[in-house]
């Protein structure tokens, strides 16, 4: 199952490096963790416990860049199962 669109443009954007931040989407729970460069690559989305825990799906990054540089050449989101964060 492919992202929100606005989902998506959400976690393009930078963040703080290497961070856990939970937010709310359209009525979803979700937390997302960054890379050194505050890029998301780890996203759990679903419904939030009292003890933090999200009951929902896990999504991974994988994000190609040029050779020897930082510009990201493209990147995608893979669906991989269920989470217990």
């Amino acid at each position: 199952m492919p992202l929100h669109r606005q989902l998506s443009d959400k976690l393009s954007k930078l963040h703080e490096p290497s961070a856990t931040i939970d937010d709310v989407f359209k009525g979803h729970d979700i937390t997302f963790i960054t890379n050194e460069n505050g890029e998301p690559v780890t996203l759990f989305i679903g419904k939030r416990r009292p003890d933090d825990i999200i009951i929902g799906e896990r999504y991974k990054r994988t994000i190609k860049r040029v050779p020897g540089s930082s510009q990201v050449v493209s990147s995608h989101w893979d669906l991989k199962g269920k989470s217990h964060l």
